[in-house]
């Protein structure tokens, strides 16, 4: 792997030549940026083989393409022990992070395209699957940060994309020539965009014959003429341009989101997964869809286990560990961070191998999976605001701590346990209002809600997939009604 450790992949992302906008201003170079560091060094935690002696068994696969030793974020999943080191991966990186740390839509988008492209040469006689073979191989051998992008902007909802005022809501083709594809559109929500080396582009819905052009998958460098990056605003996330490490909460770590705008892009035919083939559109989107589904089993448990540590740490902070209501309450946290996680080892231990010979995983239980990521989490973050008290949102700045003609009185009247810093309550209180309200709720509460689709999109699937005649017949069987 050329990129073998934090700081190459750091030096890496800040060689490219990439349009991006930040708080309205061009920005040269967003390696540097007081917005992005937290979500770069999120990144960089997945090319850190790390102290846990399970890290290097998890984070590693053999390709099966060369046989390399690789990372699992570029890997296709050859079985399904390969599908449950997938959440246990993210779950480690979760407690690493407690933030997103953004490589999983890439390795999502890739497996989810494996499948699809070879069954799609079988259909139409394309080339797609070659194409894509040497493209995985090639991310492997550099152990690149993909973009896996999906999320079009959709325009008015209530139209489909072929009958749009603005052709250009979805990402479509809008010219093509013997070298490859000409493209247009926006992509939204693009979690660790600005930090990626390259951007796989996928349809966001199933097409039909007439949205052939929408019907389009590309793999491109972020540095591409024609895109552009617009970084996303998150709640108190300017904290990060104050010199006030305190009061970001999480100083180290975060997410981020941009708007990536696809100007008339040029994408060479061996770059092409997808150029019109409609009737395999709806594959992409189901597949990729379950399979990020179930990283959400793993990812946001990881931060999981470290909002119950903090809901712990701080009740023996203040006082309140030995409280019957806050060890329930606790309990209940953990009962809920553990489902969450069964889901996702559920949905994998259930996976099988497809026509392509990569493993799926079982597309039913991924959204059962997501649709408790929806809902578990908030309860989580609910009851942790709960132990913490409404200090939570009412607490000095740093700046305030650092005034000497102030700081007595803020050591003095926040002081909780006598033997406790009063600074090492701050801290714990400053990381949980990140997590719950601040900048950190973006990736652990809205993501769990909208990421992978909402929660309706999970319901639908639910619906179609749970057999519901079939579960007729049994209650018929058993009271022999014919």
């Amino acid at each position: 792997m050329k990129i073998s450790n934090p700081t190459e992949y750091r030096e890496s992302l800040g060689k490219l030549k990439r349009r991006i906008y930040i708080l309205g201003e061009q920005v040269e170079n967003a390696t540097a940026h007081p917005m992005v560091i937290p979500s770069l060094n999120a990144i960089a935690e997945t090319y850190n083989s790390g102290d846990e002696p399970e890290a290097f068994d998890i984070l590693f696969a053999d390709s099966h393409l060369t046989g390399k030793r690789i990372s699992r974020f570029t890997h296709i999943h050859q079985s399904v022990d390969d599908l449950v080191k997938k959440v246990l991966m993210q779950r480690l990186l979760g407690r690493r992070t407690s933030t997103c740390f953004q490589r999983c839509v890439g390795m999502d988008g890739i497996n989810a395209l494996y499948s699809v492209t070879y069954e799609c040469d079988q259909k139409h006689k394309t080339e797609y699957h070659k194409r894509l073979k040497d493209y995985i191989a090639w991310i492997q051998e550099e152990n690149l940060v993909v973009d896996g992008a999906m999320t079009d902007v959709k325009g008015d909802r209530s139209l489909r994309p072929g009958d749009q005022q603005d052709p250009d809501m979805f990402v479509h083709i809008v010219d093509r020539s013997d070298e490859g594809i000409v493209v247009r559109g926006a992509k939204a929500h693009q979690t660790g965009a600005l930090n990626s080396h390259e951007i796989l582009v996928m349809p966001t819905v199933a097409m039909r014959e007439e949205e052939s052009d929408y019907a389009v998958s590309f793999a491109i460098p972020s540095d591409t003429k024609g895109v552009i990056f617009i970084l996303g605003r998150q709640p108190s996330d300017t904290r990060r341009l104050e010199d006030s490490p305190l009061d970001m909460g999480n100083p180290l770590y975060s997410s981020q989101e941009a708007l990536v705008v696809f100007d008339d892009v040029f994408v060479p035919n061996e770059r092409v997964f997808m150029a019109g083939e409609f009737d395999v559109s709806g594959l992409v989107v189901e597949r990729f869809a379950a399979f990020h589904r179930q990283s959400y089993g793993g990812c946001k448990v990881g931060v999981g286990d470290v909002l119950i540590g903090a809901a712990k740490l701080i009740s023996e902070y203040q006082g309140t560990w030995k409280a019957s209501h806050i060890r329930e309450k606790i309990v209940e946290m953990i009962h809920l961070n553990e489902t969450l996680f069964s889901c996702g080892i559920a949905c994998s231990s259930m996976g099988k191998k497809t026509p392509a010979g990569n493993y799926e995983v079982d597309t039913l239980l991924a959204n059962v999976c997501k649709l408790n990521v929806t809902r578990f989490p908030f309860e989580i973050a609910r009851l942790l605001q709960d132990i913490a008290g409404g200090l939570l949102v009412t607490m000095p700045s740093e700046k305030d701590i650092r005034n000497p003609e102030i700081a007595d009185y803020i050591e003095k009247y926040l002081k909780g346990v006598g033997d406790v810093p009063t600074l090492n309550r701050i801290k714990v209180l400053k990381f949980i209002e990140n997590m719950t309200v601040g900048c950190g709720a973006a990736a652990y509460l809205t993501e769990s809600m909208h990421g992978a689709g909402s929660p309706q999109a999970q319901r639908i699937m639910i619906s179609r997939l749970a057999e519901l005649d079939k579960k007729v017949e049994l209650v018929k069987k058993i009271l022999d009604i014919t």
